[in-house]
C-alpha cells in the first residue's frame, strides 16, 4: 500500500505567512489610493479595495480556482467542476503538487492574487463610479478574465505552458491585465468634471505613505512566495524585489527633480509601487545587477507615463495606466532582455544580452498583448453594458458634492454630527457642540483660555 503524502510543514509555514502578507496588500492599497484621492472620495475609494476583498474571496472558492488552476482543458479553461465549491478541500493527501503543501492553502495563497488584481483596478475610476456598478464589474471582471488569464498564465494555459512566456509572480496575469481593464473604464466612464483644468491633488500624503510601506512589505510574499518552496529561488526573489524597488524610487526622484525642480514624498512612493510592479515578473528570472538596473529604468519611465494622460486626454485619476500597466509591460519584456538560466532553472531560452537572440523577448512581447488585448476588449464591454443599463456614472450633482456621501452616506473626515441627536463624533466624544442644547436642555457657552485659542487658532 502507497504511503499517504507528507506534508512540508516548512513550506506551508511560508506559504502560510505569505498569503496573510499578501492580503495585507489590499488594506495598503486601500490607504494609497485613498490618500491620492480627494478627500470627499477617500471612504469610496477605500470601499473599492474592500469590497473586493469579500466579493472576490467567496468567488474564487466557488469556482475562480478551478477555473484558473483546474486541469487544463484546451490551454484556455481549467476543469471548472474539479475544486468547485468545498468539493475535495478537507482530505489530509490533497497536496499541491510536489511542494508539500495542503491544497487548501495553495489556493488561500492565489486567492489574495485574486483580490489585489481586482482591487487594482478602481484607482482609475475614483471618484465617479457608482459603487453598485463597480461591484458588478468586479464580479463580471474577475470571472471573465482574471480566472481565465491566471490559467493562461500559470494553470498550464496556452501562454505559460504553450508559449512558454515566463510570469513569476504576475506581471502579464496581474498588473497589465489590471491596468488594460483600468484604461477601458476610464473611457467608458468619462473624465471627472473640471479635469484638467483643476488641480486634484492627494489630500493625505502620509497616508499615500503609509500605504506604499505595507504594500513594499506585503511585496515579498507576492514574489518570494511565489516560489511556494523556500529555496533559494525564493531568496533571489526577494532580493530582487528589494533592490529593484529602491532603485525605482531614485529613477522616479530623479525625474521629478529634472522636470519638476523638487522630488516629492508622493513620487518617491509612486516610484517604489512602479518598482514592485516591473519586478514582480522577473524577480526569479534576473541577476540582482539586473534588477537595479530594471527599478531604475521602470522608476524613470512610469513617472514620464504618468503625464501621458494630459496629452492624450484621458482621466486615469491615480494613474494605474502609468504604473502598473507600462510597469507589467517593462518587466515583462526585461525576462526577454535579461533572463539567464544561470540565475533559475526555469528560463530555457535566454534573453537577449545573454546571447539567446529575440526569441523569447518576441514571447514575452506577444504574451502581454495577447493580455492587453483581452482584458481591455472584455471590461470595455463590461463597463458599457453597466453604464447602459444600472448605470456606472454618479450625477455631476453628487460628483460635486462628494461621492462618499452620495454613495455611502458617510465622510471620512466628519467632525461634528450631521442629522442632529447624539451621532457624530462629538457625541461620542462626550461633548455637546457650542450653540446646541443638552440633554438637560442648556446651551452651552465657549470656554475661554490659553488652550481654546490655540484650539481655535
Amino acid at each position: 500500500m502507497p504511503e499517504a503524502p507528507t506534508i512540508d510543514t516548512g513550506n506551508t509555514a511560508w506559504l502560510l505567512v505569505s498569503s496573510a502578507i499578501v492580503l495585507l496588500m489590499t488594506p495598503g492599497l486601500a490607504l494609497f489610493y485613498g490618500g491620492l484621492n480627494r478627500s470627499k472620495g477617500v471612504l469610496n475609494m477605500m470601499m473599492m479595495s474592500f469590497s473586493s476583498i469579500g466579493l472576490v474571496s467567496i468567488l474564487w472558492l466557488l469556482y475562480g480556482f478551478s477555473v484558473a488552476f483546474g486541469d487544463d482543458k484546451g490551454g484556455v479553461i481549467g476543469d471548472v467542476g474539479q475544486y468547485l465549491g468545498t468539493k475535495t478541500f478537507m482530505a489530509e493527501t490533497d497536496l499541491w503538487g510536489e511542494t508539500g503543501i495542503p491544497l487548501y492553502v495553495f489556493l488561500a495563497f492565489q486567492m489574495m492574487f485574486a483580490i489585489i488584481t481586482v482591487a487594482l483596478i478602481s484607482g482609475a475610476i475614483s471618484d465617479r463610479a457608482k459603487f453598485s456598478g463597480w461591484l458588478l464589474f468586479a464580479f463580471g471582471w474577475a470571472t471573465l478574465v482574471y480566472f481565465p488569464v491566471a490559467h493562461w498564465v500559470w494553470g498550464g494555459g496556452f501562454i505559460g505552458a504553450g508559449l512558454g512566456a515566463l510570469d513569476f509572480a504576475g506581471g502579464t496575469a496581474v498588473h497589465i491585465n489590471a491596468g488594460a481593464a483600468a484604461l477601458a473604464l476610464v473611457i467608458v466612464l468619462g473624465k471627472r468634471l473640471g479635469w484638467p483644468r483643476e488641480t486634484m491633488k492627494p489630500h493625505n500624503v502620509p497616508m499615500v505613505a503609509l500605504g506604499t510601506g505595507l504594500l513594499w512589505f506585503g511585496w515579498f510574499g507576492f514574489n518570494a512566495g511565489s516560489e511556494l518552496t523556500a529555496d533559494l529561488t525564493t531568496g533571489i526573489a526577494f532580493l530582487n524585489t528589494q533592490v529593484c524597488t529602491a532603485a525605482a524610487v531614485l529613477g522616479w526622484l530623479f525625474v521629478e527633480k529634472v522636470r519638476d525642480g523638487k522630488p516629492t514624498l508622493v513620487g518617491a512612493s509612486s516610484g517604489a509601487i512602479a518598482g514592485l510592479v516591473a519586478i514582480t515578473p522577473a524577480c526569479a528570472f534576473v541577476a540582482p545587477w539586473a534588477a537595479v538596473l530594471l527599478g531604475l529604468v521602470a522608476g524613470a519611465v512610469c513617472a514620464l507615463a504618468v503625464g501621458l494622460k494630459y496629452k492624450l486626454g484621458y482621466d486615469d485619476s491615480l494613474d494605474v495606466v502609468g504604473v502598473h500597466f507600462v510597469g507589467g509591460w517593462i518587466g515583462c519584456l526585461w525576462i526577454g532582455l535579461f533572463g539567464t538560466s544561470s540565475v533559475s532553472s526555469l528560463v530555457e531560452r535566454e534573453g537577449l544580452f545573454y546571447g539567446g537572440g529575440v526569441t523569447q523577448l518576441g514571447v514575452q512581447a506577444l504574451s502581454a498583448l495577447i493580455v492587453t488585448a483581452y482584458s481591455f476588449v472584455v471590461a470595455f464591454a463590461l463597463g458599457f453594458a453597466i453604464d447602459k443599463t444600472i448605470g456606472f456614472r454618479v450625477s455631476a450633482e453628487d460628483e460635486v458634492n462628494g461621492i462618499d456621501l452620495s454613495e455611502h452616506a458617510e465622510s471620512g473626515y466628519d467632525l461634528s454630527p450631521t442629522t442632529g441627536g447624539s451621532s457624530g463624533a462629538f457625541a461620542m466624544a462626550g461633548i455637546t457642540p457650542v450653540g446646541t442644547k443638552s440633554a438637560s436642555g442648556e446651551v452651552p457657552t465657549p470656554a475661554t483660555g490659553p488652550v481654546d485659542e490655540k484650539v481655535a487658532g
